[in-house]
């Protein structure tokens, strides 16, 4: 009875061998087949397995017959090619909101989409630096609950963390939750953020995920107002610094030539350059200004500097004469 059994579910095995070890380059012959089919306890005549091919074709698997010698079998088309697969293990393995382990384990179930050919050519080693240890820091739970008040349309309510100089974790506001109407969720420079309106404030907040102690989702529903229904998380057409946000400014910046690439891969298309002379160029941005801006810009020395307007360049001395007061000098 085992053996009747397992040959009824002879297609199904056909199909798993064949995904598991086929590809273009990869092909199985009928013998091959047939003693594959052997080590899972099922015998099988060439005619019977022409016909399971047949089948399997009908119901949409892409299984090729290449003219080698001897004549080969394999599946061909897959859900995901692997260079997609590729960008994905790299996507899990530079996230450093997920543990060490919880890449693995993402990683090991993105390489059961792949054949055995291809399964090693997924093992890729990425270093991230600032990966969280433990799997209690993830914020993943916090972000369904999130997603859940989203859907639900309510409020929730959390206790906020930050480091004090003991380089410990406390709680901000003695303890005291936090508790507001999410808004939108972002993913940015390897963190994730939450948008949500304080009705205490009556403005718009912003909340790294990973600071956020057990997020709850209360009955009370979410506040609706116009500032909400507007906002938007693709950031606009301004350049922010890290997740500082700022008066909206169109700047115009000098860069001298081995300095352009870094002020294109910060600014991207959005950044408008033209030459000025054989060493020097001006690049017009829009960008929100704040003091990481300004940072950006001391970090650069003299290589990019601010040209206009004319109040972003007293902005800009006035942070730095700041720095200087407060380091004594001057």
């Amino acid at each position: 009875m085992a053996y009747n059994s397992k040959a009824k579910l002879k297609p199904f095995y056909l199909l798993k061998i064949l995904q598991e070890e086929t590809d273009a380059e990869h092909g199985l012959s009928m013998s091959q087949i047939i003693e594959r089919l052997g080590q899972y306890g099922i015998s099988a005549e060439r005619k019977s397995i022409y016909a399971d091919i047949e089948v399997l074709r009908e119901f949409d698997v892409d299984i090729r017959t290449y003219q080698r010698n001897p004549v080969e079998y394999a599946i061909e088309r897959r859900d995901f090619s692997l260079g997609e697969l590729m960008l994905m293990v790299d996507a899990i393995q530079s996230c450093r909101a997920i543990t060490e382990h919880q890449a693995r384990m993402l990683v090991t179930n993105i390489k059961t989409l792949a054949n055995n050919h291809e399964q090693e050519k997924l093992d890729r080693r990425i270093h991230v630096a600032g990966r969280i240890k433990s799997k209690s820091e993830s914020v993943f739970g916090n972000v369904d609950a999130i997603h859940e008040a989203l859907r639900l349309r309510r409020k929730i309510s959390f206790v906020y963390y930050r480091r004090g100089l003991d380089g410990e974790r406390h709680a901000t506001r003695g303890g005291k939750e936090h508790e507001v109407t999410p808004v939108g969720v972002a993913y940015a420079d390897g963190f994730y953020y939450l948008a949500a309106w304080d009705d205490g404030h009556a403005d718009m907040v912003e909340y790294r995920i990973d600071r956020m102690g057990k997020v709850r989702i209360l009955d009370e529903p979410a506040t609706r107002n116009d500032e909400i229904a507007r906002r938007r998380y693709e950031g606009g057409d301004y350049e922010s610094f890290g997740r500082f946000g700022g008066e909206e400014v169109s700047a115009t910046l000098t860069v001298k030539a081995d300095k352009v690439e870094i002020v294109l891969d910060r600014f991207g298309d959005a950044a408008i350059l033209s030459k000025m002379d054989d060493s020097t160029a001006k690049a017009c941005v829009k960008v929100r200004v704040s003091e990481q801006f300004f940072g950006w810009i001391a970090g650069m020395g003299k290589a990019v500097q601010i040209a206009a307007p004319r109040s972003l360049v007293g902005k800009y001395r006035n942070y730095l004469r700041y720095l200087l007061e407060e380091d004594g000098v001057g």
